[in-house]
């Protein structure tokens, strides 16, 4: 049986025997963490499989457009940071058993993979150009997350990598 999360519009669905959550929906992030230092932030979804961690932060531009200040490479390196350390502090301190347990399976991963998941308009206009180029995108988060994944990956649903066995509908 196939999990799925939807996160916005897009659902992804992942296949027997990963372990996948919404992380940013977890209590021990909201009601314990995210305070955290200032103000901590959190990827959108993290999955285990095959000894591998992968942050997927889902971004979809498709109907409005990004608003934010910030630089979006910056915004998901400091994401991933945040998340890395908010599941070292769940698998200790949350108080969710499950958070916990699932932090703990989480932690335990022998590769980490970092990916952004980008839907954009299909037609660019004037209007609506395209915000972002995935190529520049994936560059400036090789120089920002290269001690974590020195191959992260910027992807839609229709350009998910051979390694990532899940689907986004």
């Amino acid at each position: 049986m196939e999990q799925s999360i939807t996160e916005g519009a897009l659902t992804f669905d992942f296949p027997p025997g990963a372990k996948s959550s919404k992380y940013d929906d977890w209590s021990h992030y909201r009601n314990q963490f995210q305070n955290t230092c200032g103000a901590s932030k959190a990827v959108d979804i993290v999955v285990k499989e095959n000894n591998a961690l992968w942050l997927i932060e889902v971004k979809d531009f498709r109907q409005h457009a990004r608003t934010k200040a910030i630089d979006l490479a910056d915004e998901i390196a400091v994401k991933v940071r945040d998340t890395l350390a908010g599941l070292v502090s769940a698998q200790c301190h949350a108080v969710n058993t499950d958070e916990q347990r699932m932090a703990k399976e989480l932690l335990k991963s022998r590769k980490l993979r970092v990916v952004c998941h980008l839907e954009q308009p299909a037609k660019h206009s004037r209007l609506r150009p395209r915000a972002f180029e995935p190529d520049k995108l994936e560059l400036k988060l090789r120089t920002l997350l290269k001690a974590i994944d020195p191959h992260p990956a910027v992807v839609d649903k229709n350009s998910l990598h051979d390694t990532m066995n899940w689907t986004v509908r």
